[in-house]
């Protein structure tokens, strides 16, 4: 039976399969996936590597389970005018497509200066490479440029503060918003994120919640950060050793996230997100547990008012 919640909760497929770190859920079918997201009654999932390429198998699998195709994952390279017309095209393809299935939000990244995302990088580099400010500009204006192409097909282009790239920052996501057009750029909440970047979840919500398009529901273990930073791993090593996890099982205290969505009355979709070793922490079980305690907030939330 499927509940009704104060805003729609679905969840992504990175807690069965992993889309940094391979090797996590290889062997993982998209049927397994699918059917466990069923399971959970849930109705809500972003496109992953697993999924059908064909648009009309892809759809009929997602109906046959009454579960709606929410987002799909964009790299972009904006920051570097080079790339700005191919980055445009590409970005109109996803698009059209997000908008044939029936989507609201492109999560949308800018990948230039990451270590593992950027196509210009080597493998011997060991550092982000931060944005200068025609970086910043350039970045934003591909932005804005690549939001009224989402517009143009219904669509919001959601912006995902990321680990390992260059908004990842509190000051960074506030410098973000400041230089793009709050009608074309809006913001993916990443609680998840929020936290590995630096920020106080709770505190980039507030600050930032009119921009809001989009949400992950993502908690991290912070001994496993700690461990990590020390010895100087980057963004995926900290993935590999388990430095995120669903909702619930970490640090986050997500009573004040949760209340604070419901009272401005948040109607979106919020993605439930681990992004750990599925061999070490079963996805199906750690699902459940985490829609089990975001629903206890949620109704002592509602209690609230």
């Amino acid at each position: 039976m499927r509940k009704q919640r104060a805003f729609r909760i679905g969840i992504h497929p990175i807690n069965w399969v992993g889309e940094d770190v391979r090797e996590h859920g290889a062997d993982t079918t998209y049927e397994t996936i699918l059917n466990d997201i069923q399971r959970l009654g849930l109705t809500g999932t972003e496109m992953g590597r697993k999924y059908p390429q064909e648009r009309a198998e892809l759809r009929r699998e997602l109906e046959a389970r009454g579960i709606q195709l929410v987002s799909q994952w964009k790299s972009v390279l904006l920051s570097d005018p080079a790339y700005r017309e191919r980055e445009l095209a590409a970005y109109r393809a996803h698009a059209e497509f997000l908008s044939e299935m029936g989507s609201t939000v492109i999560s949308t990244a800018e990948v230039g200066g990451s270590l593992h995302f950027d196509p210009r990088r080597t493998p011997n580099e060991k550092e982000v490479l931060r944005l200068d400010d025609a970086g910043w500009h350039c970045l934003a204006e591909g932005l804005n440029a690549a939001g009224g192409i989402a517009r143009e097909y219904g669509l919001k282009l959601a912006y995902h503060h990321h680990g390992g790239t260059v908004v990842e920052s509190p000051d960074e996501i506030d410098r973000l918003m400041e230089l793009t057009d709050p009608s074309l750029v809006w913001l993916l909440y990443d609680t998840g994120h929020a936290y590995y970047g630096g920020a106080d979840p709770l505190q980039l919500l507030r600050k930032h919640y009119e921009r809001i398009a989009y949400i992950h529901l993502k908690d991290v273990r912070p001994a496993v950060l700690d461990e990590a930073r020390a010895e100087g791993a980057d963004f995926v090593t900290c993935i590999r050793k388990g430095v995120f996890t669903v909702p619930g099982d970490g640090c986050i205290d997500f009573a004040p996230i949760v209340s604070e969505l419901a009272a401005r009355g948040y109607d979106g979709w919020a993605m439930l997100e681990g992004e750990q070793d599925p061999a070490l922490h079963p996805p199906f079980e750690y699902a459940r547990s985490a829609l089990r305690y975001i629903d206890a907030l949620l109704e002592a939330a509602s209690g609230k008012e």
